[in-house]
């Protein structure tokens, strides 16, 4: 792999639970290398955003967890790590699709959508000591050549559904190993002015007014415009009486 340490120590399972949950467990108990990747054919109980599980068909998808040690981030600033992880997966994307064809934005917190369907999510896990990160664990679910979402069918792509083609996996995890290590790299150099900028301009919505509702309060849609993304990572909204508020990702729903 033509990277610098990112994939250079490849960890393949032919199944498991979930690739997090393996890696957060290697770094409990060994003294696992920076840039280590977990990935594989078969998660059976992976994990997704808000406690939801991550559904990939066997042998089909990107299913990987990449190990970190941020040592140089705050506790303050774990979401760079989100924003980097997004920007990675939409720079494969625009290198495998041809950019011009699809409409590909970062959904907040770090959903990728292609044509408005999800083709990738990113769950990631922290380690701290001492209000400093040390070790982190960015899994990423990437839709390949998944054909058939079932129940998820018209909400979910993939890059053989977008392009009618199949792909080539290792490939595509390769390509992902390069862009996440670019950016990685940025945020360790102290790019993140270059970074914060990048996110908020591939993310769907920006300076746009969309509809919302509040969890257990669905039949109370309101209007907001998203303005920003602070540095926790809570949505900024514009309500309509031009009163700036932020929001979780726990506390908030799209509905357009």
């Amino acid at each position: 792999m033509e990277t610098l340490f990112i994939g250079k120590n490849l960890l393949f399972l032919t199944e498991v639970e979930s690739t997090n949950t393996y890696a957060m467990g290697l770094l409990r108990n060994v003294n696992t290398v920076e840039g280590t990747v977990v990935y594989t054919d078969n998660q059976s109980r992976g994990k997704g955003q808000r406690g939801a599980v991550w559904n990939s068909a066997v042998a089909s998808n990107i299913t990987a967890s990449i190990i970190l040690k941020p040592r140089f981030l705050g506790d303050d600033e774990s979401f760079f790590l989100s924003k980097i992880s997004a920007l990675a997966i939409y720079d494969v994307l625009t290198d495998v699709l041809n950019s011009s064809h699809y409409d590909i934005k970062i959904k907040w917190p770090n959903d990728i959508l292609v044509n408005s369907g999800k083709i990738a999510g990113i769950l990631i896990e922290n380690n701290y000591h001492q209000q400093m990160l040390q070790h982190s664990v960015i899994g990423i679910g990437l839709n390949v050549n998944q054909a058939d979402f079932q129940e998820l069918a018209g909400t979910a792509t993939s890059l053989k559904l977008l392009t009618g083609q199949q792909h080539d996996r290792a490939e595509v995890l390769e390509k992902l190993c390069r862009q996440l290590e670019k950016w990685y790299l940025l945020l360790k150099s102290g790019n993140r002015g270059r970074i914060r900028e990048t996110y908020l301009a591939r993310l769907k919505g920006m300076h746009q007014t969309l509809t919302f509702t509040l969890p257990g309060d669905a039949n109370m849609p309101f209007r907001a415009k998203i303005v920003d993304v602070d540095r926790g990572g809570k949505l900024c909204l514009e309500m309509e009486d031009a009163q700036l508020r932020r929001f979780d990702v726990k506390e908030l729903r799209f509905t357009e």
